[in-house]
């Protein structure tokens, strides 16, 4: 094992690690830029050098939205870096813990203030970290390979028990601090969630089948997810980031401390319904979620259900290894059909597209096909489940772009999208980097550049002329200016055959959204 020093860490050295990882495409010289500097940390410091490379603070979200963020970019940088990493967390720490009257003006100034301590880079670093698009190359899965080398541990091992810890930071501290001897305490136990599995996506449930073969075809809900613990008469739920959210479900709790086995741990979603039994999308749902007060009154509002796909532990006995066919025998032993979701075994693409229909039919988003013979791949997005669900589009104006990290370093990458005002000009309705091809990224960056109007150090502001076609499964609230953003917004093509006078309004948005959460989706 490499001795953990005591000094304290500059935060400019995250920052070059990082950005040494996103200037290079190699997986092999990613690993080892990150594994040098995380040898070089002490132990109460790579927790927070983990989460902060993975993009996220370890605060989670400290309530600060776009508007605030936004405002920070005029901040001057430092001429040289003098922050230490403990700094930039405990800035973090003091911003969530703001609270009541004048809350969003002191975080706004905490932020202010570690801002003007930053260099260009840091500040870069931080404000890319709060807005969640640090886009650096160094997923979890390099990491997990550079904490792997740096402890000298196996990365299978090393993986594995970051799955069942349900995040990679503390299983990184522990084989950095004790080596291998410590990855053992990491298993899966009723109480400790996991990292929930993840899907590919495919285009069709021919495309699916073809793939995988038979499958287990499920509706795919747009519901929240949920994992269900059960040990005795003690029953937890937590949300997809792993946070007990028990005490804001209290029904879900009921109907699994009702289930005929001693412990068991569930995966699935819940949902709320209208009255004729269509669902509500997804942002209607999440109300319920976080809510610590008047539980009950909520509850008999909007009450939620259950549909439960997957079990990885009975009784004991951790299955999430066993196939799948296994592990949904459990549930149909152990879990009443009102409570699963619904799915049919088929090798058949013309069943598998009826029932994809049904499910769309049924105010739900698509289809979820599984292999099954398929494990449980806990915190990975696995090759054996594979989603397949329709998608939106609406016609939006480019108002800016921001340069591009990594791979994309020198291009304009990522979009703010506009609807047009009917009274005049042009409502944000989010970003998006997603859906663009090298050669999309390459004329894009030489067209903005024509239509500039301005520019900061992070975006360039443009005369709102492209139009652009952008796919998205659903509309949320939001803190944008519009107050709905595009969940999982990407780019299909430009429309140079539309102005920015033929692009899709404000209004046309609302309507949309209120139709959609009248309609369930």
């Amino acid at each position: 094992m490499n001795p953990r020093y005591d000094s304290r860490m500059r935060f400019g050295e995250l920052v070059s690690a990082s950005k040494a990882v996103a200037e290079t495409n190699a997986r092999l010289a990613k690993v080892g830029h990150l594994s040098a500097y995380l040898k070089r940390l002490s132990q109460d410091e790579i927790e927070i050098a983990v989460e902060f490379l993975s993009g996220s603070p370890r605060q989670g979200r400290i309530g600060v939205g776009w508007s605030t963020l936004s405002a920070l970019r005029d901040v001057v940088p430092a001429e040289s870096a003098t922050l230490e990493l403990r700094d930039v967390d405990e800035t973090f720490e003091r911003a969530a813990a703001a609270s009541g009257a004048g809350s969003n003006a002191a975080r706004s100034q905490i932020l202010r203030d570690v801002l003007r301590r930053a260099t260009y880079d840091e500040q870069d670093f931080i404000v890319r970290l709060l807005f969640g698009e640090l886009r650096q190359g160094a997923l979890e899965g390099v990491l997990v390979e550079a904490v792997a080398r740096a402890a000298d541990v196996s990365s299978t091992r090393l993986r594995r028990a970051a799955m069942m810890a349900g995040a990679l930071a503390p299983v990184a501290r522990a084989a950095l601090t004790d080596g291998d001897a410590a990855l053992a305490r990491f298993i899966i136990q009723p109480g400790l969630p996991v990292q929930p599995m993840l899907a590919q996506s495919a285009e069709t449930v021919e495309e699916a089948i073809q793939e995988l073969g038979e499958v287990s075809l499920e509706y795919k809900l747009d519901g929240a997810r949920i994992q269900v613990h059960k040990s005795n008469d003690d029953v937890r739920v937590f949300s997809r980031n792993l946070r007990d959210v028990s005490v804001a479900v209290p029904e879900i709790v009921e109907i699994v401390a009702a289930l005929p086995a001693r412990e068991i741990i569930l995966d699935g979603e819940v949902m709320a319904f209208r009255r004729d039994g269509m669902p509500l999308p997804f942002q209607v749902t999440m109300r319920r979620f976080g809510r610590k007060l008047d539980v009950e009154a909520q509850r008999r509002e909007l009450p939620l259900t259950p549909a439960f796909f997957d079990a990885l532990y009975l009784d004991g006995q951790a299955i999430l290894d066993e196939p799948l066919t296994n592990r949904m025998a459990a549930i149909e032993r152990i879990v009443p059909v009102k409570w699963r979701v619904p799915r049919i075994v088929t090798a058949r693409p013309d069943e598998a597209l009826a029932f994809q229909e049904r499910s769309i039919a049924n105010g739900h988003e698509g289809v979820m096909a599984k292999a099954t013979g398929g494990t449980y791949a806990a915190g990975r997005r696995g090759q054996a489940w594979i989603k397949v669900k329709r998608a939106r589009t609406l016609d939006l104006v480019v108002l800016a772009a921001e340069w591009g990290h990594g791979r994309r370093q020198g291009t304009l990458s990522n979009l703010h999208l506009g609807a047009r005002h009917l009274a005049g000009g042009f409502v944000m309705l989010g970003k998006t980097f997603k859906g663009m091809t090298d050669e999309m990224l390459a004329w894009q960056t030489k067209k903005f550049l024509e239509l500039e109007t301005a520019r900061d150090a992070y975006t360039v502001y443009l005369r709102p002329e492209l139009v652009v076609e952008v796919a998205f499964n659903e509309i949320q609230e939001s803190q944008y200016p519009g107050g709905l953003a595009l969940r999982f917004a990407r780019v299909k093509r430009y429309r140079p055959d539309k102005s920015a006078a033929d692009a899709d309004t404000i209004a046309t948005v609302r309507t949309l959204y209120e139709q959609m959460t009248n309609s369930g989706g």
